[in-house]
């Protein structure tokens, strides 16, 4: 689901929660007396690595004389540069396989895999037929997700023809969607400004009419009814032209798949096959949701004019999840475990954010900056716990007073 575009930045100073956001401060995951302690699940979650202290100001305009932000700026800018060169060194060392192979065959291992789980679902049997909705559920998820994700930063290949064609099929084919606007909202808005409030700052996830048990557990089934509904209303900021592809592109991806629900798996009415798609197309749909919210929000937010560099940007407003075998293949390890990475370095593929990792968290570590890391039952105790300030309430503007 895009974020929105019409949201726009807050100026500095508002309050918010009941303070002063104006007011110089660093704040944590979720909540600043945090930073550097364990969250409720206990597992600990870094914030600001030690040694990290306030310094100059890093934001994007001048907060001190003498030209200090300007050094500040040159030197972070000197990091992302260094931390570059050593990822591009991996990069240029690495094989095909490894840059594009691997994900490429986990997508065609998806596909091979769906005769298997629409014949499972022919059967009066409950085991195979479980089994059959279990196995179309991953591949939907695989191809709609990681492939998707993929498609929309063309790490699939290194040809932009083949890029574009990929997104259509992933992004329009299988998720019905529209590929001008997704990658607009997500490659130019969501990465381009991670965390910055009403542009980056993940607000399209959040549902303030609801309360935390319903988001939470409830309202994930319906993202598969969702999703069309929010492409065809984003279709009217698109070109005819690409409009009329996305829609014939989401019909025939909704027509292939209730076709073989009745032809392939024996569906008798229509009414059961539409059930068996919204059952598979939400099987996932909980860590969707969750792992979404759960790398972004409740870490530091920033104003547009206030936000710092790039690498500490992203190494501030992203998180990492542990590994996961269903979810790293579902998702892929860019959205999972590999997340700080992916949004460091976004054109690489997940086996590539995954073999870059250790240099990535090692490089920040030894710089002193933050390298976020949680468990998913940590942070879902979090947002249970605190669902009325991260997902209801405005979240406060992060105040970095500086950098070394």
């Amino acid at each position: 689901m895009p974020l929105e575009d019409g949201d726009t930045a807050r100026p500095r100073g508002r309050q918010v929660n009941g303070e002063v956001s104006g007011a110089p401060r660093l704040r944590g995951v979720g909540d600043p007396s945090l930073r550097g302690t364990t969250t409720p699940g206990g597992s600990r979650t870094e914030v600001m690595a030690e040694g990290w202290e306030p310094g100059p100001a890093l934001g994007d305009g001048n907060m001190t004389p003498g030209g200090a932000p300007q050094r500040a700026g040159q030197h972070e800018e000197a990091l992302m540069t260094e931390l570059s060169e050593l990822v591009q060194k991996v990069v240029k060392s690495s094989s095909w396989w490894e840059r594009h192979g691997v994900d490429i065959s986990i997508l065609a291992c998806s596909f091979l895999l769906l005769p298997a789980g629409f014949l499972c679902l022919r059967s009066a049997q409950a085991i195979p037929f479980l089994v059959g909705v279990l196995t179309l559920g991953v591949v939907h998820h695989t191809l709609t997700v990681k492939g998707s994700h993929l498609a929309s930063h063309n790490a699939l290949t290194e040809s932009k023809s083949w890029g574009k064609v990929w997104a259509i099929f992933f992004i329009e084919l299988c998720s019905a969607f529209t590929v001008e606007q997704a990658t607009y909202n997500h490659v130019k808005i969501h990465h381009g400004y991670t965390n910055v409030i009403g542009l980056g700052d993940s607000s399209t996830w959040k549902l303030p009419f609801l309360n935390r048990y319903i988001y939470m557990f409830i309202a994930p089934l319906a993202v598969p009814i969702l999703t069309p509904l929010v492409a065809l209303d984003l279709l009217r900021n698109v070109e005819w032209k690409a409009a009329l592809r996305t829609l014939c592109c989401m019909l025939l991806g909704f027509y292939c798949h209730y076709w073989l629900l009745l032809h392939v798996s024996g569906f008798q009415s229509p009414w059961s096959a539409l059930l068996c798609m919204l059952l598979t197309r939400s099987l996932l749909a909980h860590p969707y949701i969750h792992v979404n919210i759960f790398q972004h929000i409740g870490l530091p937010m920033f104003a547009a004019d206030r936000k710092p560099k790039r690498i500490h940007l992203m190494s501030l407003g992203v998180l990492n999840l542990p590994r996961n075998a269903l979810l790293d293949w579902s998702f892929g390890h860019s959205l999972i475990s590999c997340h700080v990475e992916h949004h460091l370095f976004p054109s690489l593929s997940d086996n590539m954010c995954l073999k870059i990792k250790p240099i990535v968290s090692q490089y920040l570590k030894q710089k002193k900056l933050p390298y976020n890391e949680d468990t998913y039952s940590s942070r879902l105790r979090l947002f249970l716990q605190r669902y009325e300030e991260l997902m209801v309430h405005a979240p406060p503007i992060t105040e970095l007073v500086g950098i070394q």
